[in-house]
């Protein structure tokens, strides 16, 4: 887990950070594309594999993001939840409340279909609420599904 400046704000709590994660609609991908930044907001699924955090993203086969992965594979990315604007006195004290979750990884293609099938039914989970099990055999040639594992992460709260 990477140091944060305010420590008052930091959450080590490995089950805060799990439920922020799963709080959070969107994950942002940021790639370095030849000294430009590259950032796309994803719908993801995440699991725990073997003590490493897990994202599965699910992407068409061609594209700027797809030729990122095969060209640079570590990647930062961002999530967060709850934000509330926090403006009820003068302009200079007003703040915002939010938890967010920050950090590096590396991206590789899922090729194979038992763990296309794993990947789906992770993003199924995190926007349904339940794993769909079965998907056609032409949806599974043709899906492209990215797999970020995490290699460092920081997450803050402020109320």
């Amino acid at each position: 887990m990477r140091a944060m400046r305010r420590k008052d704000r930091q959450i080590t709590d490995e089950e805060k950070i799990r439920n922020i994660i799963l709080d959070s609609q969107c994950c942002r991908l940021g790639f370095c594309d030849e000294g430009e930044v590259y950032i796309v907001p994803l719908s993801f699924g995440y699991a725990e594999e073997d003590g490493k955090q897990v994202f599965y993203f699910h992407s068409a086969g061609e594209g700027r993001k797809v030729d990122l992965v095969k060209k640079a594979p570590k990647v930062g990315f961002e999530l967060d939840t709850g934000y509330r604007l926090q403006a009820d006195g003068p302009a200079h004290e007003c703040t915002a409340a939010f938890q967010s979750v920050i950090g590096t990884g590396e991206v590789a293609f899922v090729t194979g279909v038992e763990e296309k099938i794993y990947a789906l039914d992770r993003i199924m989970e995190h926007y349904r609420g339940k794993a769909e099990g079965a998907y056609p055999t032409e949806l599974l040639q043709q899906v492209c599904i990215i797999k970020m594992t995490v290699t460092e992460l920081a997450c803050k709260e402020h109320e």
